[in-house]
C-alpha cells in the first residue's frame, strides 16, 4: 500500500521560512514525477511545483517562482519544498503527490496523494 506522508507545516510569519517534507513508502518514486499542490479554503487544489523523476528539469507556479524550491531525495524517498518570502496568500493546506498520467500541473491526473500539512501566514 502506498502512503504519502507531509510534514513541516505550520504557522509563521510573513517574510518567513518553512520548509516542507514528504515521505513515501510502499513504492519507489525514483523513476517518477512528484509534485506539490496547495488548497486554501473555498478555493481550487492548485499547483504549486513538480520535479521530474531525475530531479531537473524544475517547474513552479508564477506565484511562487523565485522563492519556492523543490528538491528530491530518492535514497530517502523523500520530496521536499523550501519556502522562502513566505506571504498570507500562501496560507493553504499543501499536498505532495506522484505519478502524473498527465499535465504535471493538473492535479486530476496524480496517481498518489498525501494528506496535507496547513501553512499559516500572517501578516
Amino acid at each position: 500500500q502506498v502512503h504519502l506522508v507531509e510534514s513541516g507545516g505550520g504557522f509563521v510569519q510573513a517574510g518567513g521560512s518553512l520548509r516542507l517534507s514528504c515521505t513515501a513508502s510502499g513504492h519507489t518514486f525514483s523513476s517518477d514525477t512528484m509534485g506539490w499542490f496547495r488548497q486554501a479554503p473555498g478555493k481550487e487544489r492548485e499547483f504549486v511545483a513538480a520535479i521530474n523523476w531525475s530531479g531537473s528539469p524544475t517547474y513552479y507556479a508564477t506565484s511562487v517562482k523565485g522563492r519556492f524550491t523543490i528538491s528530491r531525495d530518492d535514497a530517502k524517498n523523500t520530496l521536499y519544498l523550501q519556502m522562502n518570502r513566505l506571504k498570507p496568500e500562501d496560507t493553504a493546506v499543501y499536498y505532495c503527490a506522484a505519478d502524473p498520467r498527465g499535465s504535471y500541473s493538473e492535479h486530476i491526473y496524480y496517481l498518489y496523494w498525501g494528506q496535507g500539512t496547513q501553512v499559516t501566514v500572517s501578516s
